[in-house]
């Protein structure tokens, strides 16, 4: 049923083209199980994954994240010299400088002179710089944005804690947006940080805290999360955080066509069936064949959602997720 009575979009906004890309090496969970010494359908029933993606030790994250941006490029047949701005939103640079958009540029051979920037804010990165493009497009700043997240999160996996190593897969995704006539667009978003959180879910070096200078181990590079605290903090704010992005919103759960959630976990997937009560009909569940793609997982998901026709034109879908930080983040919108 065609959704009738929206409220006009505070920022108009038109996806105009998505991709993907995957590394060639598909990871099953009963390689794992060898692996890792576990007995045959452990993995996956801790996982709850079939299958995900991993980079071989010498790949590239802007290779990657070039590969997803020409797949958006082709599937839309535009031409590289039509995007006017690049922003890469990804949880994990590249290397610390400069920053990853010069290096997607680079690898996907994009104009000279083009414009880019990266936005991180970990797994829900897509979320923040969909917020951003939507505000540069309605400024007539810029006219078509490409916004690329990519990760390789099996480079920062500790095998010795199976709560996290379990769940990560690599991959990369775009999408392109313009402003579009004002009939697409964003009803509300909402980003909200709880600092007491930002020990919960990291990786320790990488930046200035954690360096030769200043002092560091080899698991300073490895991702650390203490996933059951974090689940129950997450848990114990997402409900009214749920709440305040549909106020915001100016309409109802039931009028949401397509939710679009970070695939972080089965548990999580599950926290939104169950204690959100999103319908399964509504529900982007990709989990079980990519894993937790960190910020890539958003935007292939959403892609998931257009090539499949689950994203349907005129009626109201929902990104949201959580990440380090701890953040929430969500947006409503008119695709």
């Amino acid at each position: 049923m065609e959704y009738s009575a929206r409220p006009g979009v505070n920022m108009a906004l038109k996806i105009v083209s998505t991709g993907i890309a995957l590394p060639p090496t598909r990871i099953t969970s009963s390689m794992l199980d060898l692996q890792l010494g576990k007995p045959s359908g452990y993995v996956e029933k801790r996982s709850g994954i079939v299958w995900r993606y991993h980079v071989a030790n010498d790949a590239s994250q802007a290779e990657l994240a070039a590969q997803a941006l020409h797949h958006a490029l082709d599937a839309g047949a535009l031409s590289p010299s039509s995007i006017d701005l690049l922003i890469c939103a990804s949880a994990i640079p590249f290397q610390a400088l400069p920053c990853s958009a010069t290096h997607i540029l680079k690898a996907a051979r994009m104009p000279a002179g083009m414009a880019g920037f990266d936005i991180n804010s970990s797994c829900v990165s897509f979320i923040s710089a969909l917020e951003v493009a939507a505000g540069l497009v309605n400024t007539g700043a810029y006219r078509r944005i490409a916004i690329v997240s990519a990760d390789i999160a099996s480079r920062g996996i500790d095998w010795g804690h199976e709560e996290s190593s379990l769940i990560f897969g690599d991959g990369a995704a775009c999408v392109i947006v313009e402003r579009g006539d004002g009939s697409t667009g964003i009803l509300a978003s909402l980003i909200e940080m709880y600092p007491d959180g930002s020990e919960l879910c990291e990786i320790r070096a990488g930046g200035t805290r954690r360096n030769p200078r200043a002092g560091m181990i080899e698991s300073d590079f490895l991702f650390h999360m203490q996933g059951k605290s974090l689940f129950r903090y997450a848990s114990s704010l997402i409900e009214d955080y749920f709440a305040r992005l549909l106020a915001k919103s100016g309409i109802t759960l039931a009028d949401i066509a397509t939710v679009v959630p970070h695939q972080a976990s089965h548990l999580s997937l599950e926290h939104m069936r169950k204690r959100l009560h999103v319908p399964e009909s509504a529900l982007i569940d990709i989990y079980r064949y990519y894993g937790n793609q960190v910020a890539a997982s958003i935007p292939t998901a959403l892609h998931e959602a257009i090539v499949s026709g689950r994203l349907v034109a005129g009626q109201p879908a929902m990104l949201i997720g959580t990440a380090a930080g701890l953040t929430l983040a969500g947006m409503v919108f008119i695709p």
